[in-house]
């Protein structure tokens, strides 16, 4: 899953509690995101994992996370250079 049309790529900061998290976007940005209720208690997110964002249209300082990469696939997006701005 690469990112689409108005989604980011970022790599988790800190849990905040709850289901917000604070994350660093591929574009610069730090923004509080939330887990969307769909993969809330599908995918367990922890510090340093590799998500896809969706950032809110009122509120660009806010996202949703839509997606959660494992290890392999955030490797392969590295490889691809999809990944420029982070570490």
């Amino acid at each position: 899953m690469k990112p689409q049309t108005g989604e980011l790529l970022g790599r988790v900061i800190k849990l905040v509690g709850g289901d917000n998290v604070i994350v660093k976007c591929t574009d610069g940005r730090v923004r509080t995101c939330r887990i969307r209720g769909k993969i809330k208690r599908r995918m367990w997110i922890r510090d340093h994992d590799l998500v896809l964002i969706a950032p809110w249209d009122f509120q660009s300082d806010k996202a949703d996370i839509i997606w959660r990469y494992i290890a392999a696939h955030a490797d392969k997006l590295e490889q691809e250079g999809y990944l420029n701005g982070l570490k």
